[in-house]
């Protein structure tokens, strides 16, 4: 299975066609391993943004899920917001590009 096209910086141009798959597939493509906790982190953000459409701050987002923002940048060694939407197949985060 290909993954479907991606913007420069590896966005889904159409990310109706997000799968979990998919997602799987850009992160392997990216080096990245997505372990439990992030793949949790991921759907969530994918439940935040149906409810409320929009991509959440981290700050708003590590209160949502209850965890530790300085936790989350560990776990994610960059901006935590960035890869959750980009595996999410949602929108760029706005004030992290």
């Amino acid at each position: 299975m290909g993954i479907p096209e991606r913007d420069g910086d590896g966005y889904l141009v159409d990310s109706s066609r997000w799968t979990p798959e998919i997602a799987r597939a850009m992160a392997q493509d990216d080096g990245v391993e997505l372990d439990d906790v992030k793949w949790q982190q991921i759907l969530k953000a994918r439940e935040y943004y149906e409810a409320h459409a929009v991509v959440p701050p981290i700050r708003k987002f590590s209160k949502y899920l209850g965890e530790d923002q300085k936790g989350m940048f560990k776990l994610w060694m960059t901006g935590p917001m960035k890869p959750i939407t980009k595996y999410g197949g949602l929108p760029k985060p706005t004030g992290c590009v």
